[in-house]
């Protein structure tokens, strides 16, 4: 876990580095629909022009530092994770596929006794 400080103060300057940043999104993603009658290339570099820029002005600002920070301790915290071995989660799904068959073999049993007891025994319709 992490021991920084949660701090929710953001500068009038990294608002508008995000407001550019969505702005560039929106840019690209026009471009992209706007150039429909050039080539595949020339849209998806407009596109992805678009999405490098917004990075690029998010990454300058204090959230998009935080969110780097973020992720590298994210991944760091993965690292740290035991996983299974193949063996254990073969044995884990078979018994979730298992508890899922008698589950729904135990609804259908439920609904076809309340089905039985509704219209034959209580409405009589059959």
């Amino acid at each position: 876990m992490s021991n920084q400080s949660v701090q929710t103060v953001t500068t009038s300057a990294d608002k508008a580095k995000l407001a550019l940043a969505a702005l560039a999104i929106t840019a690209g993603v026009v471009g992209f629909y706007a150039l429909a009658g050039q080539s595949g290339l020339i849209r998806a570099a407009a596109l992805v022009g678009g999405l490098l820029l917004a990075v690029v002005f998010a990454w300058t600002s204090q959230m998009g530092r935080d969110f780097v920070g973020f992720a590298r301790e994210s991944v760091r915290e993965t690292k740290k994770v035991v996983w299974p071995s193949r063996k254990e989660a073969t044995q884990i799904t078979g018994v979730v596929f298992g508890f899922v068959v008698v589950m729904a073999i135990f609804l259908w049993g439920t609904d076809k006794l309340l089905e039985v007891v509704l219209y034959s025994l209580i409405l009589g319709w059959r």
